[in-house]
């Protein structure tokens, strides 16, 4: 098969390589996927420049992807075979994931691809969608409660926003421009606020109201937490994926325990069992009955994988970056 992979931690045109590798074989309860479309993340990119100690004898980079189940191992039916899936945690805990023409997992890591969502999009599902999910109804009901998504044009903003928009909450979001505060009023938000151009915690303050924010959904937690921290309304909680800036943030505790404040951090990769099954249920239901909206920044041809890598790094986009496989 072709693949992209690299074999030490480094800059990406120093340490991606492209050709052949061998073709995976599904073990016992296993299913292979042809790969049509692989989803590039953050993660992925930091992986590769050294976050994550490379797995001998080499990583074929990416956890999400789409494509159409040709294999099965031992254990897992027929009936797969042909099926259009949508793969998450591709690379998760092992060297091989969505840069290649083929992927062997745990069929339960291949999920039923809608035939409404093009590969493109399936390959989108996996990472940004089941953190946004988690992060949005991990504490219950949404639906007549007021959401903050801080970084509401990001990748995950973008879903956070579209599902609790769909979980009928009232949605506010945070940008740094007014590219991304278009972006993030076509995914759903009621309300934006460009923290460049306004003073933010008045803002916050003011679109809050009288009762005040019930969740967030938090891209930099340490860099955030003062800009709406006065905004909060008693029991609320914060839902963080990263904390980019301030790695190691201080609270205003005393503050926060009056508020009786829940801080829930989000890593999706090693989410319990029925989280994970949670999510998988109402992201069928939300492509289902929803109106689910993809942004695609860029698309690279595999061979250009050091391009697209790059792209991600630089943060010069707005929506995803997705390898074709060839």
């Amino acid at each position: 098969m072709l693949a992209a992979w690299y074999e030490k931690n480094g800059a990406a045109r120093e340490v991606l390589r492209y050709g052949e590798q061998p073709d995976p074989v599904p073990g016992k309860g296993e299913v292979r996927v042809r790969l049509r479309a692989s989803g590039l993340n953050p993660s992925d990119v930091k992986a590769r420049a050294g976050s994550r100690p490379v797995i001998p004898p080499r990583v074929i980079p990416n956890s999400d992807g789409a494509g159409t189940v040709d294999r099965v191992g031992a254990g897992v039916p027929r009936k797969w075979l042909g099926e259009r899936v949508w793969v998450f945690n591709g690379q998760w805990q092992r060297p091989f994931g969505t840069s290649a023409q083929y992927v062997v997992l745990r069929a339960a890591q291949a999920v039923p691809l809608p035939r409404k969502l093009s590969y493109v999009q399936g390959a989108c599902l996996g990472i940004p969608v089941m953190t946004a999910h988690r992060c949005v109804f991990a504490d219950g009901p949404v639906r007549g409660r007021t959401v903050l998504v801080t970084g509401g044009a990001g990748v995950v903003g973008h879903y956070a926003v579209q599902l609790a928009r769909w979980g009928g909450a009232r949605v506010i979001a945070t940008v740094s421009n007014e590219a991304k505060a278009g972006h993030a009023k076509k995914a759903g938000a009621h309300a934006v606020v460009n923290y460049r151009a306004e003073d933010a915690v008045s803002r916050l303050g003011a679109l809050a109201g009288g009762e005040g924010i019930d969740r967030v959904v938090d891209v930099d937690f340490g860099a955030n937490l003062a800009s709406y921290a006065k905004a909060l309304r008693p029991g609320a909680v914060v839902a963080t994926y990263a904390s980019v800036k301030v790695r190691e943030p201080a609270l205003p505790f005393y503050d926060l325990m009056r508020l009786n404040f829940t801080l829930r951090m989000v890593f999706v990769y090693n989410m319990a069992a029925g989280a994970k099954a949670r999510a998988l249920a109402d992201i069928a239901r939300w492509v289902a009955r929803g109106h689910p909206k993809f942004a695609i920044a860029a698309r690279f041809a595999l061979a250009d994988v050091a391009a697209a890598h790059e792209l991600v790094e630089s943060g010069d986009k707005i929506g995803h970056v997705i390898l074709d496989l060839p």
